[in-house]
């Protein structure tokens, strides 16, 4: 059970597609270059339809197969966007653009979904249709929920959807998956406490925000450890603090940001509405006025249960029952692809890295000995999913 053969004439050409988008990362929305040249691979491919411009900056191409088309459809995805992180690696193709770097791996992301299309495009060997969905945004921008509200599956109606993502340290030629809620979703919280500033030598004619912000970390801190069933898991994570500008000043205000992450929607609930009420509270028992800005920004990614074990079994055909492992543990980052998993049943599946910094890291780099496998993968699952 081979990386399949055809893979091998086109590797050449789709590592150097991976480095060249590797040495120009776009953000957000901004991935005006790869979306480009994600299309333009796609025509030259053959693929049947190309769109551009779905969700912004988003690339849907249509695969028909051998039946014209008819019957099933189901929905392939890959995300297109870097990070704003200082790039470290010393690669010879390393960021060309200061401050910029592709420290996820959504250029190999791209690169895999692409080298698949190509081949399916190629060997039409399945009967239905395949949606490809490149994808913006990911890092933050919910790309994945733009190109939904821009008509993606009212469009392509698919009956299921897949993603894939790159786990650094899981060996290459493996793969990891689990049903039910895999990653967290990812709130943003903003925190604001109004004293009354003053002298700092007169604290007694103020309302100094500075202990109120304090009494609310330690307080924050109890979301978890006493309002939360220890079986649950939740992260409440205040992260910046900006008060004032100088030594001898009690500042008007503190300002706090942070992130909520969990892995249930009515702990997600909990926690918004405690926070809340904490804010308001403590703030108000020291005489100051406390206000919480709330952004709910990614839902929980949950797998769906049948699609996790097609998933399992296409990848068991390209690396083998013993390099599939169908227990991966949850974790508490987030991911957009929760939106489609939302619309429409499907999964998302980890492929290894290899030895690797991790995600989100100045020193990580995505594995070209990965696009190998990852090609293989998809178009396993296709001929699986879309048998004659």
């Amino acid at each position: 059970m081979p990386v399949e053969n055809w893979v091998a004439k086109d590797i050449a050409e789709l590592t150097a597609f991976r480095r060249d988008m590797h040495q120009n990362p776009e953000l957000l929305y901004e991935v005006n270059r790869a979306a480009a040249n994600v299309a333009e691979a796609l025509r030259k491919a053959g693929v049947d339809e190309v769109v551009e411009g779905i969700g912004r900056t988003g690339v849907v191409g249509v695969i028909r197969g051998r039946n014209g088309g008819a019957g099933r459809m189901i929905g392939l995805r890959a995300d297109m966007d870097a990070l704003p992180i200082l790039e470290e690696t010393g690669k010879p193709y390393a960021s060309l653009v200061p401050g910029k770097m592709h420290a996820c791996g959504h250029d190999g992301h791209t690169t895999m979904l692409l080298g698949a299309a190509r081949h399916l495009a190629e060997s039409r060997a399945f009967d239905g249709t395949v949606i490809v969905i490149f994808q913006p945004a990911e890092e933050g921008g919910a790309g994945a929920r733009a190109m939904i509200e821009d008509g993606l599956f009212t469009r392509w109606p698919c009956d299921e959807v897949y993603g894939m993502h790159n786990r650094p340290n899981l060996p290459i030629g493996q793969f990891t998956i689990n049903s039910g809620p895999i990653m967290g979703s990812v709130d943003e919280l903003k925190i604001t406490i109004a004293g009354r500033g003053g002298h700092a030598a007169r604290p007694n004619e103020t309302i100094d925000p500075l202990p109120i912000a304090g009494a609310l970390l330690q307080g924050v801190q109890t979301l978890t450890s006493r309002n939360l069933d220890p079986i649950d898991s939740a992260v409440v994570s205040v992260c910046t603090i900006e008060a004032g500008n100088a030594f001898n000043v009690i500042p008007q205000k503190v300002e706090m940001t942070g992130t909520v992450r969990t892995l249930r929607e009515e702990v997600r609930d909990m926690i918004e509405q405690r926070l809340g009420a904490m804010v308001d509270h403590i703030a108000a028992a020291f005489g100051a006025v406390g206000t919480l800005d709330y952004t709910r920004h990614y839902p929980v990614t949950v797998n769906h249960e049948r699609e996790t074990g097609l998933a399992a079994d296409a990848a068991e055909a390209v690396a083998g029952a013993e390099n599939v492992f169908r227990d991966m543990p949850q974790t508490l980052g987030g991911e957009d692809f929760a939106f489609m998993l939302n619309a429409v049943p499907g999964a998302l599946i980890n492929i290894g890295n290899g030895p690797s910094a991790g995600l989100h890291h100045p020193l990580y780099d995505f594995n070209d000995d990965a696009i190998a496998y990852g090609c293989s993968y998809w178009t396993s699952l296709v001929r699986q999913r879309l048998a004659a």
